[in-house]
């Protein structure tokens, strides 16, 4: 939105100048973006005086002038047709910018004949298009006087940012009613004059039924013998200031009044329109040629004022071609209506068109402007244009906004940190239009004015009152602080979350993200016995239930690989899983599935077809990561009936289980048609432990520097026996020495006997203090088939 500073002054009376209205206007919450000089650019101009011009004697289009400038006489060439002795224009000596053509104007020959500077035209000044001429000044302007000063160009150009709950302030005379409530002047009297009319109109104003809902309500006018030439250059000046081209007298007071007061009006060339125009819904398969030269392809629905002849506007955008006004016209119809904003919205987009009155009507413009409205238009059109008026033509209802909030005053410091008295919040909703009836000191009714839709409650009316007070009148309050260091952002099972991607994607596991619920054909096979959470609206008829594990949708996304020829997959995914619709029931896994080989086909060996031990691996791995105390699990053949029986476990501590993995069920992977070997495994992060707490230190290395010793031990013992147990009683038969005990060979049958199996270990053994004797690991050797005799009843293989 822009403005000039006098054009503000003729709503505002103030003595403030143009820094002082842009700093109150910033506080307002009206943000200023720029304030243009526009002095500055035009000081180098100066008023002269054609002493002589005579012809060029080397160019027929050419002509040599005398010009005074005030302070001496000077020799221009000028090829201008109407340059001419004794008239005034504007001189540009050597050394300025001129504006309109972006040139810097140096001294030169021209033909022969030496030119010393400029007499400009008003496309070259930036002041409009024409440039088939030189300006031509009034005999009485000042020889050597400024050009800018003359014309009043120093008026500064002032451009503010407008929020969009703030359409009051999309007409000059809102923004100086904000800066008058504020105390910096005071808003003059707005009464525009009405005009009663001296005959019937010969058009009347229709709305169909079709657009009852998008356009309430129309009014207008009949004005005949007008005369639609050049505005008076107040206006001009007005328009241009702010980016508009002028265009006509007619067409000038529409944007006028556009900018001036924020209420849009159209006039249509009362000859061109065919009987009543009317606000309807447009037809398929209908079209209007608009002002900008373009023709839109209406869609049906949308609101558009036509005749007999069809279409002749797009109601709240853009008038048509057709009924335009230009210099000819003598007869006009105005149009001053009230749009449905979100109606004015959605066809603004789906047409693609953005102009002024759209920006308005979109945002909502004050319903009372379709009554004043055709006041201002009639004043100034028979002022500018001359003519007659008929009587006002309507149609529709106008619809009431105003309506009564309950206020209390006390409220501006519970909900805005601020202590402003009851009188000068008073002072302050009056100013800006609201009626206040004061029902004691606690409790107002305070009525919104037509202007401000945007007002809806009591909050609305406390922002009000801070906003005019001033924001900086909110003292700095500091956020009260539990201790030295805030508050850490993300909690512990948060960056788990987090911790638990990466390590995953570091062994070579691609994360999916895959949907909270899948069908409940594929989630049967998961739910273990549980009973199924469905979707009471799901997405899709295919996805009806919750989740109870994430394996199912891994699964189906593997599926969908092979059959676009991918058979290895190896994929995770970290997210909630929902046992039953309890709180307790929704658990953050972290779940993975790998499926056909371990690795790629390589020339030195076969692939190896994943197992149970990679599963394993993987969730071994993340516990680990994760601070699980790994080395107190215990592996249990309970695993969920997804999982093979006789291949797979899971890991618990205490009476929780921390995890489970293993190769897949066949049935399970049968019914989702998977090839392949398919291993997966389940990590429940919210059952792992946290880990204790240490110092931000590394501790030192502590390296023995004595040889360490390997030993080897089979033992026979009963097949339903873990390697586990073995290990743990192995590694608890001298903790201090024994640091390593692994399998590393299993062998069942021939003579073990039936029911038996030989498992080995390797122990290793790492002396701190000294080297070990043989007498010494002979006797830890000892200990150890000691332990794992009593804890496994297993033998020494002889």
């Amino acid at each position: 939105m822009k403005f000039t500073l006098s054009w503000l002054k003729t709503h505002l009376d103030t003595q403030a100048d143009a820094a002082a209205i842009a700093a109150r206007l910033t506080d307002l919450g009206l943000e200023v973006e720029g304030i243009e000089d526009r002095a500055k650019a035009l000081a180098p101009f100066t008023i002269g005086y054609v002493v002589e011009a005579k012809q060029h004697p080397n160019a027929d289009r050419l002509r040599v002038c005398k010009v005074d400038t005030g302070s001496g006489i000077v020799q221009v060439v000028c090829g201008a047709p109407n340059a001419r002795t004794g008239m005034k224009g504007v001189f540009a000596p050597p050394g300025s910018h001129i504006p309109g053509t972006d040139l810097d104007l140096k001294a030169g020959v021209i033909r022969g004949e030496a030119s010393n500077g400029m007499l400009c035209s008003a496309r070259e000044m930036g002041l409009g298009t024409e440039h088939d001429g030189i300006i031509e000044l009034p005999e009485d302007a000042p020889i050597g006087e400024s050009f800018a000063r003359y014309r009043r160009l120093d008026d500064p150009v002032i451009e503010i940012k407008v929020t969009p709950d703030r359409a009051d302030c999309l007409g000059l005379r809102g923004i100086a009613r904000d800066l008058a409530a504020s105390g910096l002047g005071r808003l003059k009297p707005f009464a525009p004059k009405h005009e009663p009319g001296t005959f019937e109109s010969p058009l009347h104003w229709r709305i169909d039924p079709s657009a009852k809902t998008t356009c309430p309500y129309v009014a207008g006018r009949y004005f005949r013998g007008v005369k639609n030439g050049p505005s008076p250059q107040w206006l001009q000046d007005r328009l241009i200031a702010i980016g508009l081209r002028p265009i006509s007298a007619l067409v000038d007071i529409t944007n006028f009044v556009t900018f001036d007061l924020g209420r849009p009006l159209h006039v249509f060339d009362a000859d061109k329109v065919k009987g009543d125009p009317t606000m309807r819904a447009a037809k398929a398969g209908e079209s209007v040629l608009a002002l900008d030269g373009r023709t839109y392809a209406l869609e049906a629905g949308m609101v558009v004022i036509a005749d007999e002849n069809g279409p002749e506007a797009i109601g709240g955008i853009m008038g048509g071609e057709h009924s335009g006004c230009s210099e000819a016209t003598t007869n006009v119809f105005l149009e001053v209506a009230l749009f449905d904003p979100i109606h004015v919205a959605s066809n603004g987009r789906k047409l693609g068109i953005l102009s002024d009155a759209r920006y308005r009507f979109e945002r909502g413009v004050d319903p009372e402007s379709a009554r004043w409205g055709v006041d201002v238009a009639t004043t100034l059109i028979l002022e500018l244009c001359g003519g007659a008026a008929s009587k006002v033509t309507a149609a529709g209802l106008i619809p009431e906004p105003e309506h009564c909030i309950h206020y209390r005053p006390h409220r501006v410091e519970s909900l805005g940190g601020c202590e402003v008295s009851v009188e000068k919040q008073q002072q302050i909703l009056e100013a800006l239009g609201f009626t206040v009836a004061l029902n004691g000191q606690a409790r107002w009714e305070v009525t919104t004015p037509s202007w401000r839709a945007d007002v809806e409650g009591e909050a609305d009316l406390v922002e009000e009152v801070l906003r005019v007070n001033g924001f900086d009148a909110i003292a700095a309050v500091s956020m009260p602080r539990d201790g030295a260091l805030p508050r850490v952002a993300v909690t512990p099972g948060q960056k788990r979350v987090q911790q638990a991607k990466r390590i995953l994607a570091t062994r070579g596991l691609e994360e999916a993200v895959t949907f909270s619920f899948m069908p409940g054909t594929v989630a049967s096979l998961f739910a273990g016995g549980n009973a199924l959470i469905p979707l009471a609206n799901p997405i899709s008829a295919d996805l009806d239930v919750m989740r109870p594990s994430i394996l199912g949708n891994l699964l189906q996304a593997a599926g969908r690989n092979q059959a676009r020829g991918i058979a290895d997959a190896a994929l995770y995914e970290v997210g909630p899983t929902y046992a039953n619709d309890t709180a307790k029931g929704q658990l953050t896994v972290a779940a993975g599935i790998r499926i056909g080989d371990a690795a790629p086909r390589h020339w030195s060996g076969k692939p190896r077809a994943v197992d149970a031990f990679d599963a394993k691996g993987d969730a071994m791995a993340l516990l680990g990561a994760l601070g699980a105390p790994v080395e107190n699990l215990q592996a249990t053949a309970d695993a969920p009936a997804y999982f093979h029986p006789g291949r797979s476990a899971s890991l618990r501590l205490g009476p929780n289980v921390l995890a489970q993995f293993g190769e897949l069920h066949p049935k399970v992977t049968k019914a989702l048609d998977l090839k392949g070997s398919a291993v997966a495994f389940e990590i429940f992060l919210d059952r792992v432990p946290m880990p204790r707490a240490k110092g931000t230190g590394r501790p030192l290395l502590d390296a023995s520097p004595f040889q360490p010793v390997a030993r080897d031990f089979a033992f026979v013992v009963s097949r339903d026996v873990s390697a586990e147990k073995l290990i743990k009683a192995a590694k608890g038969a001298d903790k201090a020495l024994i640091t390593e005990v692994s399998v590393f060979d299993v062998f069942e049958g021939g003579s073990m006997g039936e029911g038996k199996k030989s498992i080995a270990l390797a122990v290793t053994l790492q002396p701190r203090e000294k080297t070990l004797t043989d007498a010494e690991i002979e006797g830890v050797s000892a200990k150890i088939v000691s332990a794992v005799n009593k804890a496994t009843g297993g033998e020494l293989r002889k």
